[in-house]
């Protein structure tokens, strides 16, 4: 009897379990999943990679420069620094879920988070160095040597292996379990009355077109300005990849997950606040102006999307030899 009423209690909760599932997929935002299939050994190394300023000219900018993991994986200024103090020309997204993205960089560019990682290290305004050089230094230090050969079985050090491993550790940079997670999984006082309905008014209005999936956005490209035209700093977005003029002012759409974090707003980052980049988004591109309590309460809805940060020991970087390329953080 005690069997039979295990099974019974095992079914009834496998249903259960499964009507939460299927309800979760009724909603047009799911759920993050924590990382699965990864190579640790690999993630390490991209880890040391990703924090490791020996891979820029200056010897000071790393991946974590401008995609700070302690501050929502961006660095929280409209447009990132770069070698010798430039500007950059756009505004730094997050690394956090950017393994979601249909692709990489505003405009597409990059089809990968592998492809992606090579970008910055070559970009004469950003970490200003060449992959040969960047190969060089990596090849001078003992440590990065047999951690590299026993994760990739080779002596030999390329570009391809360093993106590959940096890569490999962005993917691990999920922020699952948020409050709203929580709430579409089945615990249904995770929200407030105020949220629920900052969420209702986020479908209704029309919001989730564009920022839905697991990353809440990052899945499509759309047009900056479409019921009146964006009168901040617009490039050629899209088009610049594509060639096609269609594409003028379209970005790909970003996450929404932790985007509490993540200010300023937009590619141009033109807006530091919440309230604002809503009061934008509903005016420019659903043709809407929110009052100020249903601005407030969209607001409320967008936190509780932040969800568990990466959380990690800060990796300790092997050190450089006698042979290390010195850093030129003052030449001309």
């Amino acid at each position: 009897m005690k069997t039979k009423l295990t099974r019974i209690a095992l079914a009834v909760t496998a249903l259960l379990g499964t009507a939460v599932i299927q309800a979760a997929d009724t909603e047009p935002i799911q759920p993050i999943k924590p990382p699965a299939n990864v190579n640790l050994g690999m993630v390490e190394l991209g880890k040391k990679l990703y924090f490791d300023p020996r891979l820029s000219k200056s010897g000071f900018i790393s991946c974590n420069s401008c995609h700070n993991l302690s501050m929502g994986g961006t660095d929280n200024i409209p447009t990132s620094i770069g070698d010798k103090w430039q500007q950059g020309p756009i505004n730094a997204p997050t690394v956090l879920n950017s393994s979601l993205n249909v692709a990489q960089f505003w405009d597409g560019r990059a089809a990968d988070l592998k492809e992606q990682a090579g970008g910055p290290i070559a970009n004469p305004g950003e970490m200003a160095f060449t992959h040969t050089l960047a190969i060089d230094v990596l090849q001078s230090i003992p440590g990065y040597v047999r951690e590299f050969k026993q994760v990739f079985g080779t002596d030999k050090i390329d570009i391809d292996q360093v993106t590959t491993a940096i890569a490999e550790f962005e993917k691990t940079l999920v922020t699952p379990n948020s409050r709203f997670d929580q709430w579409l999984l089945g615990k249904k006082d995770a929200l407030t009355k105020d949220e629920l309905e900052g969420y209702k008014l986020f479908k209704d209005s029309g919001c989730v077109a564009c920022h839905n999936g697991e990353g809440v956005g990052g899945n499509s490209f759309q047009k900056m300005g479409i019921v009146e035209p964006y009168k901040g700093n617009t490039s050629d977005g899209r088009a610049a990849v594509t060639g096609n003029d269609a594409d003028r002012f379209n970005y790909k759409v970003p996450t929404l997950r932790n985007v509490e974090m993540t200010y300023p707003y937009f590619h141009d980052g033109a807006y530091w606040t919440l309230t604002e980049a809503v009061d934008v988004m509903g005016r420019l591109q659903l043709g809407k102006k929110f009052t100020k309590e249903e601005n407030a309460r969209i607001v409320a809805f967008l936190k509780t999307l932040t969800g568990e940060q990466p959380k990690f020991l800060l990796p300790i970087l092997p050190p450089s030899s006698d042979k290390t390329p010195r850093p030129t953080p003052f030449g001309k």
